[in-house]
């Protein structure tokens, strides 16, 4: 591989300041639904005693996990020795912490009492995996920036790779302990497996490098010379995206084989995927069509898979099925009754979602969407600042670039 030369984002500046413009208004509106929601109590959301997680966690969890998957291109490159991906490694490292800032904004304010975070990072209950990830999120930002600095600076760079290697593994023990949180619960017969923690990761490299390759087509695009991404990385990328996908798909298959293996988890199960209305509708044409087959599809399609408009579509697709998929498992596995007597058939309950027979009722408000959308923001403001003012990106991608021998390892992965 040639020498990689890194530059600032050389966007024209009416162009760059328009951009934050829009981002920051974005973050605006998202601040205002929260103080909104946070004056008038959460009664103006569509939560209740059932669904007490609603659609801003179904943002913030994406946000979350995707941050781990992002981070994945940096680990192929220093941890794994795939040197066709060292140029995105410093990109792949600004995007997980921004990511993860997003994500975790969201979280803190949709907590219903924000102030009472400080209680939340004084007092640990260490049986409870929720203390637990407050440890892996702020020491996930704490080793991406090491594992940054030790890419930027030469006296750094003998460090890389077992930073790099650290930073895998606390990656890994982030998103699962991320899927711990609702495989842990056993209140919920969606819920309550195991198999989550790993599905987990599975998801989180599939969000994470949709949006990478989202933003990085958009930043060479964007760049006012043009700066050139070669067809033979945005392949590999996007083979890789299909091969992670079709994990998702694998995951999404074993979990409700295991569910249905047990005859209590009929119902659940039934539910899900015939019976649940808009949870089934998100389940088949969200989940499986649109964030899974299609993307598929349309990047192992002879001549649509060359395209790069198809390739950032089905992208975009992806990034739809993942929150369609956070959908179904945080709010559609609440929605689901409770067991609250198990063995036992409650013939009626003044509960919705709990003792009764029927699901708990929810429709997300503006102020819960927009909330959401704002930690979309605040990660994109972040990210659109770090690769205007520091050296992110690389000069150049293109096909000349990339070392032959290089590549052909690459593919074989």
């Amino acid at each position: 591989m040639k020498r990689i030369i890194y530059r600032e984002w050389r966007i024209e500046p009416a162009r760059y300041w328009g951009l934050l413009a829009i981002l920051l208004a974005v973050i605006g509106v998202g601040g205002a639904a929260a103080l909104y929601m946070e004056h008038v109590g959460h009664w103006v959301t569509g939560m209740n005693n059932s669904v007490v997680w609603g659609t801003p966690h179904i943002f913030a969890v994406f946000l979350v996990i995707s941050a781990s998957g992002a981070l994945n291109i940096a680990s192929i490159s220093s941890v794994f020795g795939r040197t066709a991906y060292k140029p995105l490694a410093r990109l792949s490292g600004l995007l997980a912490v921004a990511l993860l800032v997003g994500g975790l904004l969201v979280l803190v304010l949709d907590l219903g009492r924000p102030d009472r975070l400080i209680v939340a990072m004084t007092h640990y209950n260490f049986r409870s995996i929720f203390a637990w990830n407050i440890y892996l999120y702020t020491g996930f930002m704490a080793v991406v920036i090491a594992y940054l600095w030790t890419m930027a600076e030469r006296t750094g760079n003998k460090y890389t790779h077992s930073v790099g290697v650290f930073a895998m593994l606390w990656r890994l023990a982030l998103t699962t302990g991320t899927g711990s949180i609702f495989g842990f619960l056993v209140a919920r017969d969606a819920y309550d497996t195991a198999i989550l923690a790993p599905m987990f990761v599975l998801m989180s490299f599939a969000y994470g490098l949709a949006i990478f390759i989202l933003v990085l087509m958009f930043a060479f695009d964007q760049d006012r010379e043009r700066r050139p991404l070669g067809d033979q990385m945005l392949r590999k990328l996007s083979r890789l995206l299909a091969l992670f996908v079709a994990g998702v798909l694998y995951f999404t298959l074993v979990y409700h084989l295991t569910k249905v293996y047990g005859a209590q988890h009929y119902g659940l199960v039934s539910w899900i995927l015939r019976d649940g209305g808009y949870y089934t509708a998100l389940f088949w044409i969200g989940w499986v069509l649109i964030g899974g087959l299609f993307p598929m599809g349309i990047i192992y399609h002879p001549v649509l898979g060359t395209r790069r408009a198809w390739i950032a579509a089905a992208c975009g697709m992806v990034i739809i099925g993942g929150l369609a998929a956070m959908a179904v498992i945080i709010i559609g596995s609440q929605a689901y009754p409770m067991p609250m007597f198990p063995g036992h058939m409650v013939l009626e309950s003044g509960v919705p979602g709990g003792a009764g027979g029927l699901p708990a009722p929810y429709v997300p408000t503006l102020p819960e969407v927009l909330l959401g959308i704002g930690g979309v923001g605040v990660a994109l403001l972040i990210t659109a600042v770090g690769v205007r003012v520091l050296q992110f990106l690389p000069e150049s991608l293109a096909d000349d670039i990339i070392d032959p021998h290089a590549t052909l390892r690459t593919s074989k992965a």
